[in-house]
């Protein structure tokens, strides 16, 4: 059986070898071995992550959302467990100016409804000050809930850019898990699709045939060109990628009011 026209070519440049569907659904099936192999491991990883210690933490430490200061064991609203992610934060910029990366991770995480359904609270924090946070969340249109944890960070183990875990028993408060980078991966709903693609996230680092489009590139912050970024995190008003002033992190574009920019305002970076 053939899927293509008699007198097509079975190598198309740039492209994956077109065959017919018999030899396609074998090495489908080959590959296939490796994809239930790669779920059995995560399956036995998360379950060591079950087992893993926990450390108590005060939970009576203050954190300030929309109803002023609150405990932070208010956030798991009741419920046992929470989830929460810590967003970077550039004191004094504009919405431009926050992070691209936490903006991508936080775009996937817009409900929490099946969380709830399963007894975990979702929350973000953030370092930045309440009174920049609150119009920033207003802009983006957030509606999980988010809270300052300014000078306090230490002592709820909250670090920037990480998910992390925690388990409630009565009034006690524990620490169970933290990651980071591509440990946040799991969230991120559009990575996992586009690594199901023929041409992937086209990043830089990825193992690509010979022939495949190159990655993305795009203007650096210093003025320098060409260099390979993460095409999904910063575009420009005609949705070039570009790490430059006049970038927005890619979803404020649909955002009501934003509007071409030419500085991301980020004079300080508080950690």
């Amino acid at each position: 059986m053939t899927t293509t026209p008699g007198n097509a070519s079975s190598n198309l440049p740039g492209r994956p070898p077109a065959v017919d569907l018999a030899t396609w659904q074998a090495a489908r099936d080959e590959l296939l071995i490796r994809e239930k192999a790669h779920t059995r491991e995560g399956d036995a990883i998360a379950a060591a992550r079950r087992r893993l210690p926990m450390v108590e933490l005060d939970g009576t430490v203050e954190v300030v959302g929309p109803d002023g200061p609150v405990p932070f064991r208010d956030l798991f609203q009741g419920r046992d467990e929470l989830v929460v992610y810590h967003s970077m934060w550039y004191d004094g910029a504009p919405h431009q100016g926050q992070c691209e990366g936490c903006t991508f991770n936080l775009w996937h995480l817009k409900d929490a409804v099946y969380l709830n359904a399963r007894g975990v609270s979702f929350a973000v924090l953030t370092s930045g000050p309440w009174k920049e946070v609150a119009p920033y969340v207003e802009f983006m249109g957030y509606t999980q809930p988010w809270y300052s944890v300014r000078g306090v960070e230490a002592q709820l183990f909250a670090e920037e850019g990480h998910i992390i875990c925690f388990l409630r028993d009565g009034d006690r408060m524990f620490l169970t898990y933290s990651t980071t980078g591509r440990g946040n991966e799991p969230v991120d709903g559009t990575l996992g699709l586009l690594d199901m693609t023929p041409y992937g996230r086209r990043e830089a680092w990825e193992d690509n045939p010979e022939g495949w489009p190159e990655a993305p590139q795009a203007d650096s912050p210093a003025g320098g060109h060409g260099s390979p970024i993460c095409w999904y995190w910063r575009s420009d008003a005609d949705g070039v990628a570009t790490w430059g002033p006049t970038s927005r992190p890619v979803p404020q574009w649909t955002r009501p009011g934003a509007t071409p920019v030419d500085t991301l305002g980020r004079q300080s970076h508080h950690h």
